[in-house]
């Protein structure tokens, strides 16, 4: 039976590996210290040579990449989103293990790893204040795209490595603007380093990054990209992306955007997250918003979130969004779900809501259900 998520696993898509710097070359401790090493993250197994911003960011990333036939990194630093977040090294599966970054293997014939097979570890971007956002290049073209902490150590597998000193915010952000657009594919369809974009972009502690996720959650858009816009609202953009979060809730015209809606405000951290979620379980037309919106509910706010389960059970008019809602009961802890699910099956005049609460009861191993079937089979 599924049970309440961590939030950790919930965003297990936004981990993503990072570059950095601490030159194995560098003369001193001193050195590594001063103004223009700030934010880079410690490199291992690469030759690292760095440079500063002068003509612009985007020029300076583009005459890189037109001249790179062979494999390299760049990166740079800029001022990242306050609170604890997982931006270290990643795949696509596992579970977090609470541990420190690193090292991150970002190609094959690393010491020990697979490319894009990278450890992840927790990363507290409070504490570091810098994301490091890095691009790698490869027959004159930008092919890959990552954003990491500070405080991750990266293993580059021998190749060269570019550090960018004196990166603006805004300046990164229209930079990765341009990939997001491009929503280039891999060779499994994956919009990849369109998504790496998008992720690094709301990682950013700048105005910018607001400005750009709203254009890219604009009905004119895809809505797989609305979807990704309106997640790393909620995970990453605090005010800001709860406004944004807002404006979709009423204005996008696909349910399915709207159910994705309901999942970001599960992961805000603004507290009136939880309002709006109570008003699309209301009010959204559609009967898959409203059910999606019980469901997070009772994820997020557990026995706050019961009276709007319960009150879509008895009043919604779509009998699917009723049977949700008893799963939603379900999720609740069980002294408060189990006894509304008993009083569900007991009293409720729609028979598949009956069934689907007795269903849920069975499923929940409690003395108390065990003593309704009890009583139900006497009769």
């Amino acid at each position: 039976m599924l049970r309440k998520m961590s939030f950790a696993s919930k965003i297990a898509i936004a981990c993503a590996v990072s570059i950095g710097a601490l030159d194995a070359m560098a003369p001193s401790v001193a050195a590594r210290n001063t103004p223009q090493s700030a934010g880079k993250p410690q490199i291992e197994n690469a030759k690292v040579e760095q440079r500063e911003v002068k003509t612009g960011l985007a020029q300076e990333v583009d005459g890189w990449a037109a001249n790179a036939e062979k494999p390299q990194w760049l990166g740079y630093s800029v001022p990242a989103v306050t609170g604890q977040r997982r931006v270290c090294c990643g795949n696509s599966g596992g579970e977090w293990n609470g541990e420190n970054c690193g090292p991150c293997r970002l190609e094959t014939g690393g010491k020990n790893g697979n490319h894009d097979n990278l450890q992840r570890g927790n990363v507290d971007l409070e504490t570091s204040g810098n994301l490091v956002v890095l691009f790698r290049a490869e027959s004159r073209k930008i092919g890959k795209i990552r954003a990491v902490s500070e405080q991750c150590v990266l293993d580059a597998g021998g190749l060269q490595v570019i550090w960018l000193v004196g990166a603006k915010p805004a300046a990164s952000v229209d930079l990765l603007q341009r990939f997001v657009d491009s929503k280039e594919s891999d060779e499994r369809g994956q919009d990849r380093l369109s998504r790496a974009a998008l992720m690094a972009i709301a990682m950013h502690n700048d105005a910018a990054a607001d400005q750009a996720l709203s254009r890219f959650a604009s009905a004119n858009q895809p809505e797989g990209m609305r979807k990704q816009a309106a997640f790393w609202a909620g995970e990453a953009r605090g005010a800001a992306g709860l406004q944004l979060l807002k404006h979709m809730a009423r204005e996008d015209p696909s349910s399915d955007v709207r159910a994705q809606v309901t999942f970001a405000l599960s992961i805000s951290h603004e507290s009136s997250a939880l309002n709006q979620m109570i008003r699309m379980a209301h009010e959204d037309s559609s009967g898959h918003v409203r059910g999606q919106a019980l469901f997070w509910l009772a994820q997020k706010a557990g026995k706050r979130a019961a009276s709007t389960i319960s009150g879509a059970i008895d009043n919604d008019p779509d009998t699917e969004v009723k049977k949700k809602a008893v799963f939603a009961l379900s999720q609740l802890p069980k002294d408060d779900g189990v006894p509304k699910l008993i009083q569900v099956a007991e009293t409720n005049r729609n028979l598949e809501v009956r069934k689907q609460a007795m269903f849920w009861l069975g499923q929940s191993n409690d003395p108390r259900a065990l003593d309704f079937f009890e009583k139900v089979l006497a009769k």
